[in-house]
């Protein structure tokens, strides 16, 4: 077989640079203990369960276009924010990658990340929260009109299923709220050094 020359050259990635890249770009940041990381990598799994379980929606022939790409965009989306919580232990929650234009290289102002994410930890709880006792207490803020085959109208496996797939969010924001103090430590120890 011949070689295919737009295949060969400097510009073919090699296996495994993608990888090393990867891992040096997510590579925790100085003075980040192993529980941290593990909290952090636990965000996207909070969040991870909700949206597999609302991708099967996509199949449904009853509904239209835009719904499906709501639904997906929603569970894409809601996965994305939650990765950011890797940025509060990971160099590029430090420094601004050099793929980011006009902001490469310089730091990333702690204030403004404290500030963003700790908004973010209170409004993910409260939601949350608020969401969960007005399910328990049967006051749902979607209203009566629901139809008879929606997780708040239907009973027994799917009911139980919707509930063990959307309980993780709960701890989406109690989460990334302990991350965020420890990234404030962290750089508050930094500065005092």
């Amino acid at each position: 077989m011949l070689p295919l020359p737009h295949l060969e050259g400097p510009t073919t990635v090699r296996p495994g640079r993608l990888r090393a890249a990867w891992r040096a770009a997510h590579r925790p940041a100085s003075g980040v203990s192993r529980r941290m990381r593990l909290v952090a990598c636990a965000v996207p799994l909070t969040v991870l369960p909700s949206s597999i379980w609302r991708l099967p929606a996509v199949f449904d022939k009853g509904v239209g276009l835009g719904e499906q790409a709501y639904v997906v965009l929603l569970s894409v989306l809601s996965e994305a924010l939650a990765f950011t919580a890797i940025g509060l232990i990971a160099g590029w929650g430090e420094v601004f990658p050099r793929w980011t234009p006009f902001l490469r290289g310089r730091r990333v102002p702690t204030g403004a990340t404290v500030v963003s994410a700790a908004c973010a930890a209170a409004i993910l709880t409260l939601g949350t929260l608020l969401t969960l006792v007005t399910e328990m207490t049967g006051t749902t803020i979607r209203g009566d009109d629901l139809p008879a085959d929606s997780p708040g109208q239907a009973g027994g496996w799917e009911t139980a299923w919707f509930y063990v797939c959307y309980a993780p969010l709960l701890l989406w924001g109690p989460l990334l709220a302990v991350l965020t103090v420890a990234y404030w430590k962290r750089h508050k120890a930094q500065r005092a050094c």
